[in-house]
């Protein structure tokens, strides 16, 4: 059986050979025992400016200064929930489903917020849209949307997954009910009140428009046939010109009601 045992280089010396050069990158010699680094190179300068005898004998309690700063400054207590301090702009709070400028809603059903959710506390179920019930633009639209607040971490992993952003999070973090089960959203609850210009849906597109017009904002009002389709199935709508109003279409659903009522009532009994 061959010996598979590598040879042994035998130094220079021992081979007569006159030693070759090392081939690569010049590493410097390792510092002897004692120092920290090796020398600094001949005509260096250090851009460091160095200490004086008063610095060097302040050095060790330097870092107490900001303490020291701080003892004697008083101390700010915002007087919660008698003052409320608003939230910074990008405050990761209650979710809400975005709408279109002429009424119809962005989401389109297609879970991606639900997958994205690392506390698996999303659930949706997307519904075909036809020319009667036209509630998104496209094919389909989120026909059951539910966010399970108790296991909600606020993250916003779900808003960064979905793809026409419907799904946003807004400043408010008053979140609180007397039950388990108030603590889940639904879609009613999630979606955003409807503003001036816009219909109730489920209405028809923007007549000769497509999905990606939408996507791009291109949309940016109902229009008169709109309005007639509207005026047509539902005279009723509170949304249609000379109806109730955006009051009467904006009522909270059952679950936002009584969570407001919760945190109305917390507010008022914990005010000085």
């Amino acid at each position: 059986m061959a010996d598979q045992r590598k040879p042994v280089r035998k130094p220079a010396a021992a081979t007569g050979r006159p030693a070759q050069p090392a081939k690569g990158k010049a590493v410097a010699p390792r510092p002897r025992s004692g120092e920290v680094a090796a020398p600094e190179p001949e005509g260096y300068t250090s851009l460091i400016e160095p200490r004086g005898a008063v610095s060097e004998f302040l050095a060790p309690v330097g870092g107490f200064g900001v303490t020291l700063s701080n003892m004697f400054r008083p101390t700010v207590t915002e007087q919660y929930p008698s003052e409320k301090v608003p939230a910074k702009p990008r405050y990761h709070g209650r979710h809400q489903l975005n709408r279109y400028a002429d009424g119809l809603e962005k989401c389109i059903g297609c879970e991606l917020c639900a997958w994205a959710c690392p506390a698996d506390a999303i659930y949706v179920e997307g519904a075909d849209n036809t020319p009667e019930n036209q509630r998104s633009p496209g094919e389909r639209y989120g026909s059951v949307y539910q966010i399970n607040y108790l296991r909600c971490i606020f993250c916003g992993l779900c808003i960064e997954a979905c793809p026409t952003r419907a799904l946003t999070m807004t400043n408010e973090y008053e979140l609180a009910g007397p039950t388990r089960a108030g603590m889940i959203w639904e879609k009613q609850d999630l979606l955003a009140p409807l503003r001036s210009g816009m219909l109730q849906a489920p209405h028809p597109m923007v007549e000769g428009s497509t999905d990606t017009d939408y996507y791009r904002g291109e949309v940016t009002g109902s229009t008169p046939a709109q309005v007639a389709w509207v005026a047509e199935h539902r005279p009723d709508d509170p949304t249609l010109p000379g109806g109730a109003g955006l009051e009467a279409a904006n009522v909270p659903a059952p679950t936002a009601a009584m969570m407001a009522a919760t945190v109305a009532a917390a507010t008022k009994q914990g005010s000085r």
